[in-house]
């Protein structure tokens, strides 16, 4: 694999340097740090932002950059500056689909305002030749490699987001023209590279980063006093409880055909599963958010891991983060069949439907053993962001 050095990187998207909660986004500008000079592009304040946002501290901050009370260009690691653009845009995405070429026209004048701020960065940086990585932000990026005449512009997908409404309306006729004028288009699983396929025959597969600094089944974890007292086996899941994204079917299902087995859900939920019949069961226990440094122990304490989500455009070609997750702590993995699961299909079990994970459950908790223990942490450990942004590098490369 080859490397790309001394270069100069800058990165827009979705998601903002201060969002406490990790990303594929800042992970990757960690990786490209290493070796290059980064500049990551929080997202311009918009009128709506300003109105019903201000008084958060980071909105806060940003809104003192803007009258020059705090500095725009932050340090956050050697080589990588965090930037708070000066530009305020406006909020436009309420127009209905009809009138997308007043969303167009707004469109352009948005980004040549973001551009301009990008540009006063840029230039107090000393920037040159840069290659421009946007994050799957589709409108407010849809000038940028016309604005800003970068030496690479790279498109990178990591989720279908024409699956939301909100960018459904105007981003199903924008994002194909967006991911066509890309020098490279980049996608985190075979899902979505093959929708950008359809637009742009330089798009490539980089594959998942994942930080498991954290999931290092090396370590020591107490099991945590709330699952302490709940009975084995115990089947576990962490993460969002979203019935848009999770099935609460299938953990029903599985609730009520073996009551002997406890299932334990970590994380927050929405109004649907707080209303689910699932609470009324006696062996689905609900343990709510948690902090992020906790979750090893959680899952440490789960004999089977599940991932029950929902097959559906929002997540028919996400990757699942979370497997990686499982498998770094070496846990039995059963998980619904999807096109980007087939990559852990010798490492987890994939179920097609609520009865199968029953039957896939019971076999993995009798053939679980050191042995496959072991290949699962290996398999996950192979998963890592510098493996990732390598592949980012040879496909910049072999389109260069």
């Amino acid at each position: 694999m080859s490397l790309i050095r001394n270069r100069d990187i800058v990165i827009i998207g979705l998601q903002q340097w201060y969002t406490p909660i990790g990303s594929n986004c800042k992970n990757i500008a960690l990786q490209f740090a290493r070796h290059n000079r980064v500049l990551y592009v929080n997202s311009p304040l918009d009128r709506r932002t300003i109105l019903h946002q201000k008084d958060d501290p980071n909105i806060s901050y940003h809104l003192k950059t803007l009258q020059k009370k705090e500095p725009a260009i932050v340090p956050v690691g050697e080589n990588l500056w965090s930037y708070y653009p000066s530009s305020v845009l406006e909020s436009i995405n309420w127009l209905p689909a009809r009138a997308q070429p007043l969303f167009s026209w707004l469109n352009k004048r948005n980004n040549r305002k973001f551009a301009a701020s990008i540009l006063e960065a840029i230039t107090a940086l000393g920037f040159s030749d840069v290659i421009l990585f946007n994050d799957n932000d589709i409108f407010r990026g849809f000038y940028m490699k016309e604005l800003l005449k970068p030496a690479t512009y790279i498109y990178y997908s990591r989720d279908y987001l024409l699956g939301v409404d909100y960018w459904k309306k105007h981003g199903e006729k924008l994002e194909p023209q967006h991911i066509a004028k890309a020098d490279v288009a980049l996608a985190n699983s075979t899902y979505l590279t093959d929708m950008l396929k359809k637009y742009n025959p330089n798009s490539f597969y980089v594959g998942q980063g994942c930080d498991l600094s954290l999931f290092d089944v090396t370590q020591q974890y107490a099991i945590p006093a709330d699952v302490a007292n709940i009975k084995g086996p115990r089947i576990g899941y962490v993460g969002a409880l979203n019935a848009l994204r999770l099935d609460p079917g299938i953990i029903e299902h599985i609730a009520r055909e073996k009551s002997d087995w406890s299932i334990v859900l970590v994380g927050p939920e929405d109004e649907y599963f707080k209303q689910s019949v699932l609470h009324q069961l006696p062996n689905v226990h609900f343990l709510g958010r948690k902090e992020l440094k906790d979750l090893p122990a959680y899952i440490r304490a789960f004999d089977i891991c599940i991932n029950p989500q929902q097959v559906n455009v929002l997540t028919v070609g996400n990757y699942p983060l979370k497997i990686d997750e499982y498998l770094a702590l070496g846990k039995p993995v059963v998980a619904t069949a999807t096109r980007t699961m087939e990559l852990f299909d010798s490492h987890t079990y994939l179920a097609r439907n609520a009865n199968e994970y029953v039957t896939l459950i019971s076999k993995a908790l009798s053939e679980d053993s050191p042995a496959l223990q072991e290949e699962r942490i290996s398999f996950a450990r192979s998963h890592s962001w510098e493996n990732s942004v390598r592949a980012i590098y040879d496909a910049i490369l072999n389109t260069a």
